[in-house]
């Protein structure tokens, strides 16, 4: 007994800790670890668009799923605790669903800050609040009152036009919001300070059907007294040549923006663009282009920094280009900063040019500290690879110049980096006053579209590591606001062939949500009346043969829109796409004879094998027409896929009926009795194997058919873009895994290590970029970072590591994990931050001994298949656990598990 009034205050101060320790500890059983409106995290803007919730929930139990949840929305953050004055409440639903719930609440308000906040309860008896969420609306389209300006001498090739406005404050601001789009690149700043830290802004859309614009909040940038807003046009994709295009869209780069002032006051006031600004092409940046570098000359940043001078700015014209394209509030992540590389070495070339080498090819641009004198020069030239002598190599590039030089002013120190293009490089050669360059003043900085890394994969083979290490390098160098084909050379452009072959790679690595909501939101909108889709979105080569409707490459209107559902569980996309995956299979249907697909031009396999001298092995030439009507079935079966989730039911009968005559007509057309395909190459059964093509008696042929070709051609792939993705799936499918492997570990050409071990950082365009004997293939076509044949990252999260879905599943909704051993790997730790959470793989074996870590999110379940259906033996935990079904395999939900059994 305590005889002590001290003693009663020790007791009662222990049950006091006691009490929050526990109230701590059950706090944390569940939490809401991320809640997003729509792609992005917290502030997020938005035009017109009904955003759609999703949150990530985390737990210390095991089993645990949510029974409810209750959203609410209102427009400031004490209003989100009173129902009467709340927006919209979805009140307390009973569902499991915490990923793509759309707002369902009255006409949202534009230009409006809306606060929204989640609670959600579990199956354990545990309920969670996330924190107060915003996202702001955008401008409707009759809400832009600025005008579209431009410079009245604003015909030069590469000119980079700077336009000004000078105004005055005189009474405290409470909210200031800049609405800016330009035809070209622009760059904004205010009072000598740029807005905001993205890049390459409006980004590349198709600009007459759909052009984006931003909005910032800049209160913090203003000053009461006067002030100035400068803004940069450059030519960017607008103007500038793209491929053989010059002034694709239109000849005279334009700015649009309008300033929007609110006083404490209450007060309000506009700032636009019209004829009020000024512009002058005298600034620094002298040249800007894409394709061809920039020119800067410091000596000229007066001329912008100090007060206005009529000498050198003059006023603007209206534009005559004040067309209605719709302008829309930008969905995508914008490009910025990522990384910032370090030289690595500086090297002489045997022509005695001064290298610098960055150890890493990549999409950026330099920048430099410099001190020297006035008018002092520095050229750097940008370049993949050194030929086979070491010298600095530039051929690939083809008539991209990929140049910045740079004028210096002459003072103490001077900071650059290029603001209005970026380059694809590893090496940088320095000429003019090249000795004011060293490794301690100069460094890369790697730019791309902002995408949070969601993968991780790494293994016991060090070659297998720095091929997965290549993938990822070759997706940040072409993921920049559109998915390019690669960032070097004159092209650059949204290949959709390209695309579709990388896309599941691609969701394994990156959160690419946005990414592609905004490039199908193009695709869509390029497609052609008839139903043809073009080979590049955003459309730069017109409405020709060679540009429309290629197996393959159009197949992306059907390909992505449903493996971007499977990925990520959101139908939004599959609502937006489903009329022109529609309107696509009519176009094929339209170049059809009888159901086979026969009167289009096509890419085929592109880049297949080909041989080096005819002591090789023959190419691997597959019939155009094969593949045509392979993609043919596969389009149809994701609009069958598409139609069900919909409940398209006349659809699903319909497409049914026609995927029956489509599979007939491949097989009466190209297979014999016997099981051989026309062509007899990897890709034809490759694709016939893998989109379900043939008959169940013909299935085993086609198999040994496909596995006696790798192995004659001495256990090499032959595959180009098309075969290559799905090649080691079908062989896992068909009991072939050890062949699988046996591929993926091959060194010499063709293969995917053969660049690895010829030193490759990404992928390249071909499997020969770089011959055996050092030279280089051919100049027109050999780019180093060119991310296609990256596609067996899919393969590699799903076999080696395990990380797979139900086929039922959505979103890893349920989640598959069954690594495949094989190929001498002792361990792999395979990680996915799905939408729901972290699935994670990890294996190690050692002394015939494997561990087996399983981390599964809260709200799903997944199932575990042991390598080689060992269930025998499985402990958890010093646990043993046996098999919940006849096949061996184990059912779990959320949790982290470990288990440990023995492998022969």
């Amino acid at each position: 007994m305590f005889n002590s009034i001290g003693g009663l205050k020790k007791l009662g101060f222990f049950f006091l800790l006691l009490f929050c320790c526990s109230s701590l500890l059950l706090a944390k059983q569940l939490t809401i670890k991320e809640a997003r409106c729509d792609f992005k995290y917290n502030k997020n803007y938005k035009g017109e668009v009904i955003p759609q919730f999703s949150w990530k929930l985390t737990s210390s139990n095991r089993d645990v799923f949510q029974t409810a949840y209750k959203l609410v929305v209102a427009e400031s953050k004490k209003d989100l605790s009173s129902s009467n004055k709340s927006v919209w409440t979805s009140t307390k639903q009973r569902s499991s669903q915490s990923v793509h719930i759309p707002y369902q609440g009255p006409q949202l308000k534009s230009k409006q800050t809306y606060y929204w906040q989640v609670e959600v309860w579990d199956n354990k008896g545990n309920s969670s609040k996330s924190e107060v969420m915003e996202w702001t609306t955008g401008l409707r389209s009759d809400e832009w009152s600025g005008e579209w300006i431009e410079a009245k001498n604003n015909g030069v090739e590469e000119q980079v036009v700077f336009f000004r406005k000078d105004f005055l404050i005189d009474k405290p601001i409470k909210q200031a919001t800049l609405y800016i789009t330009s035809k070209g690149i622009y760059e904004a700043e205010l009072n000598n300070k740029i807005i905001g830290d993205q890049l390459m802004t409006p980004g590349w859309t198709t600009y007459p059907k759909r052009h984006q614009y931003q909005q910032f909040e800049v209160g913090n940038l203003l000053k009461k007294g006067p002030n100035s807003l400068i803004v940069g046009v450059a030519e960017g994709w607008y103007k500038g040549p793209l491929l053989a295009a010059h002034h694709l869209y239109g000849d005279k780069v334009a700015l649009l923006s309008q300033l929007e002032l609110t006083y404490y006051d209450g007060t309000t006031e506009r700032i636009d663009t019209d004829q009020s600004w000024f512009s002058t092409n005298h600034g620094p940046v002298v040249r800007s282009g894409l394709y061809s570098g920039e020119i800067y000359d410091a000596r000229k940043i007066k001329n912008l920094n100090t007060s206005f001078d009529k000498s050198i700015w003059e006023s603007i014209n209206l534009s005559n280009q004040q067309d209605k394209t719709p302008l829309v509030s930008s969905i995508a992540p914008a490009v910025k900063r990522q990384e910032v590389l370090k030289p690595q070495r500086i090297l002489i070339s045997p022509r005695g040019e001064k290298i610098i080498d960055f150890g890493q090819n990549m999409i950026g641009r330099i920048r430099f500290n410099v001190t020297g004198n006035v008018g002092d020069s520095i050229l750097f030239s940008h370049a993949e690879v050194l030929d086979h002598e070491g010298n600095f190599y530039t051929k690939n590039l083809r008539s991209a110049q990929q140049k910045i030089k740079y004028y210096l002013k002459g003072e103490t120190s001077e900071f650059y980096e290029p603001v209005f293009t970026f380059q694809g490089f590893r090496y940088v050669r320095v000429e003019g006053n090249a000795e004011l360059i060293n490794t301690e003043n100069i460094e890369a900085v790697v730019i791309h579209s902002d995408l949070p890394l969601t993968g991780k994969f790494i293994t016991s083979n060090p070659l297998i590591n720095q091929l997965q290490h290549n993938i990822v390098w070759g997706q940040k160098s072409n993921f920049l606001e559109v998915p390019t084909d690669c960032p070097q050379r004159d092209e650059r452009l949204g290949w959709t062939g390209d695309a579709q072959v990388f896309f599941n790679t691609s969701t394994f690595n990156m959160d690419v949500t946005a990414f592609f909501t905004k490039w199908l939101a193009d695709l869509r909108a390029e497609q052609l009346d008839n139903g043809g889709v073009p080979g590049v979105i955003p459309n730069i080569w017109g409405t020709g043969e060679n540009n429309i409707g290629q197996a393959g490459w159009a197949d992306a209107a059907t390909i992505i829109p449903w493996n971007y559902y499977k990925a990520y569980g959101d139908s939004s996309v599959l609502k937006e796409s489903y009329y022109s995956m529609g309107q696509w299979i009519e176009y094929i249907n339209s170049r059809s004879t009888d159901n086979l697909w026969n009167k289009s031009w096509h890419h085929g396999d592109w880049l297949h094998y080909m041989p080096r001298n005819v002591w090789d092995h023959a190419p691997a030439y597959t019939d155009k027409t094969v593949i045509a009507q392979s993609f043919y079935a596969n389009t149809v079966q994701n609009m069958i896929n598409a139609a069900v989730v919909l409940e398209e039911k006349e659809d699903v009968k319909r497409y049914t009926e026609l995927l029956t005559k489509i599979k007939k007509r491949f097989v009466d057309e190209f297979v014999t009795p016997e099981g051989a395909i026309m062509s007899n190459t990897q890709t034809a059964y490759v694709l016939a194997l893998h989109f379900d093509l043939l008959p169940k008696e013909l299935i085993n042929s086609a198999v040994n058919r496909l596995v006696h070709l790798i192995h004659e051609y001495g256990v090499h792939l032959s595959t180009g873009f098309l075969g290559t993705p799905y090649l080691c799936h079908v062989l896992s499918r068909y009991g072939h895994k050890d062949l699988a492997y046996q591929l993926l570990l091959q060194e010499s050409y063709p293969s995917w290590l053969y660049p690895v071990k010829k030193g490759a950082t990404t992928i390249w365009e071909r499997w020969d970029g770089i011959r055996e004997d050092g030279s280089l293939q051919d100049e027109a076509m050999n780019s180093f970072n060119h991310y296609a044949y990256g596609a067996i990252g899919d393969w590699m999260y799903k076999n080696i590591g395990g990380i797979n879905q139900a086929p039922e599943s959505i979103g890893y909704k349920n989640t598959i994990i069954a690594p495949k051993l094989g190929g001498g790997f002792s361990f792999c730790n395979c990680e996915l931050e799905s939408v729901y959470g972290k699935v994670q793989s990890f294996w190690e074996i050692e002394d015939k001994k494997m561990k087996l870590i399983v981390e599964i999110p809260v709200n799903t379940t997944a199932t575990i298949i042991f390598p080689d259906e060992r269930v025998s033996g499985v402990f958890e935990k010093e646990n043993e656990v046996l098999a919940k079904d006849a096949e061996g395999k184990l059912l779990v939900g959320s949790g982290k598990y470990e288990f440990l059994f023995n492998v022969e």
